[in-house]
């Protein structure tokens, strides 16, 4: 922590970092005119932008129904077999358009920027088809293109099995594998791709065979893990070489040891256990105390965690998780960015890294991820420019319909 400090940003990135006092000699040690220096006061804390490794943005209206079903006692199979979860989403997406979609995404990006989320990976999943997982993945692309925030996608076409192929799941996993990931891999349109590995949904060998072939077109391998039953993703995960193993709340010890030993980051998603109800969360003390990377993210999505805030997120960090201060703001910076393979680029404050900067109206730092659910950001800064905030009350773009 550095008090009355000055931070120097020449064009996207940061030059340097120090002392208020040192900064009033920058511009000779930089060879700068001083009329070509703009001072910023700042009031409050400065942190790295933070980067949400984990949502699910792109899609159409909220499961509402699945929210209250879960209220009355229905686990999450048995909302999916009544036609609620994913597949709910799947039916809203399709009958969208890309327009639709894109319109719908530009105003939840602004949202989660405006609560300090400067870098925000976005997954498909919604479509299950290869035009409608296409479909998002260019809304994704489109929106990239217009906003301030830094979009990374994600090809999420392993979410589900969808209905048409419920009796045919080998036929869908090479669907997937021999026509999905080679046209996102040939229109350049995701980073990444994900897989939910998870007993009902794709098995450890059906996951294996998708992520080698995304590996093979170029993609980068990520996977949710261990969400609700124990997998093996975990230790999947690790094997692979991924990113990230997402969830985790039925990780084993195996899987933690496995996760420990690598560079594989474990993202944790608290927001999503408290929304289902759930009374365990993911073993993030186990997690730390072993030696794993852990991060933290939204899980921004509209059946499980409907949460734009990552200093909410935080909060749960710190009381439902066991986290401390420090690894709660490392989760959402130096982590987060790792599980999206841009440690190098964002998430620190430090010279050569871009210029994602947040101001938050808080005295002490940790009080970021104390205010539970409080909009405490007061300036947002990415690539060394100011973004315009919203003044009211920010709707979710929920109004577009089908």
């Amino acid at each position: 922590m550095l008090r009355d400090a000055a931070v120097l940003i020449e064009g996207e990135r940061i030059a340097w970092v120090g002392p208020r006092s040192e900064a009033r000699d920058l511009h000779s040690a930089f060879r700068m005119p001083r009329s070509a220096i703009d001072v910023v006061e700042v009031a409050g804390v400065l942190f790295p932008g933070f980067v949400d490794c984990h949502t699910h943005a792109v899609f159409g209206a909220p499961r509402l129904d699945d929210h209250e079903r879960r209220a009355l006692g229905e686990d999450y199979k048995t909302v999916a077999a009544r036609g609620g979860g994913i597949l709910q989403s799947v039916r809203d997406v399709r009958a969208r358009t890309e327009s639709d979609l894109v319109a719908l995404l530009r105003t939840r990006v602004r949202t989660l920027l405006a609560h300090g989320s400067t870098t925000i990976e976005v997954k498909s999943g919604y479509g299950l088809d290869p035009a409608n997982e296409l479909k998002q993945l260019r809304a994704i692309r489109d929106t990239a293109a217009t906003e301030r925030a830094a979009l990374v996608p994600t090809f999420l076409g392993a979410h589900e099995v969808p209905p048409e192929f419920r009796d045919r799941r080998p036929a869908y996993v090479r669907l997937v594998c021999d026509e999905m990931i080679p046209a996102v891999a040939r229109e350049h349109l995701a980073a990444a791709c994900d897989v939910f590995c998870e007993p009902g949904v794709f098995d450890v060998a059906e996951t294996r065979t998708i992520l080698t072939a995304a590996r093979q077109h170029g993609l980068a391998l990520k996977l949710h893990a261990d969400e609700l039953e124990q997998s093996g993703g975990a230790e999947l995960a690790a094997a692979l070489g991924a990113l990230s193993a997402d969830h985790l709340a039925a990780v084993s010890e195996a899987g933690i040891r496995a996760l420990a030993a690598s560079d594989t980051v474990a993202v944790l998603l608290p927001a999503t256990m408290m929304f289902l109800g759930k009374r365990e969360q993911a073993p993030a003390r186990r997690l730390v105390d072993a030696g794993a990377a852990v991060a933290l993210a939204t899980d921004f999505n509209p059946g499980s965690s409907p949460t734009v805030g990552l200093s909410l997120v935080m909060a749960l960090g710190v009381s439902q998780l066991g986290l401390r201060y420090a690894e709660v703001v490392s989760a959402v910076t130096v982590n987060a960015a790792a599980a999206l393979g841009r440690a190098t680029d964002r998430g620190q404050i430090a010279p050569g890294f871009r210029a994602d900067l947040v101001s938050w109206a808080v005295s002490d730092w940790r009080e970021v991820a104390y205010w539970m659910g409080e909009q405490l950001v007061t300036a947002v800064w990415t690539g060394g420019s100011a973004c315009p905030l919203p003044t009211g009350p920010v709707s979710l773009g929920l109004h577009v319909k089908a």
